[in-house]
């Protein structure tokens, strides 16, 4: 499964909140169900994220290739799906 097309489809149809801070946040709550890390998160973002069991997928690209993919015009570190709506991204092999 392509997950850039995935990652598309979860923001249109579904809830994601973007953001290290935020991310970070909603696994506090337990609303995240999966979170989607850029190649070059911040070490103690990556850390923060791991304290949760929670599944983490990498991105391959930059923080500014994860905002384009999720069609916003500045850079995405990290963020977390909430509810996948009809995207399979919740399915996606680690």
């Amino acid at each position: 499964m392509d997950i850039e097309k995935a990652l598309r489809k979860a923001m249109k149809t579904g809830k994601v909140y973007l953001g290290s801070k935020r991310t970070v946040k909603s696994l506090k709550s337990g609303e995240a169900k999966l979170v989607v890390v850029a190649s070059n998160c911040p070490e103690e973002v990556k850390k923060e994220i791991e304290k949760y069991d929670v599944p983490v997928i990498e991105f391959k690209g930059s923080n500014m290739d994860l905002g384009a993919v999720c069609g916003k015009p500045f850079s995405v570190a990290a963020l977390a799906i909430i509810n996948a709506g009809e995207s399979e991204i919740l399915n996606i092999k680690i």
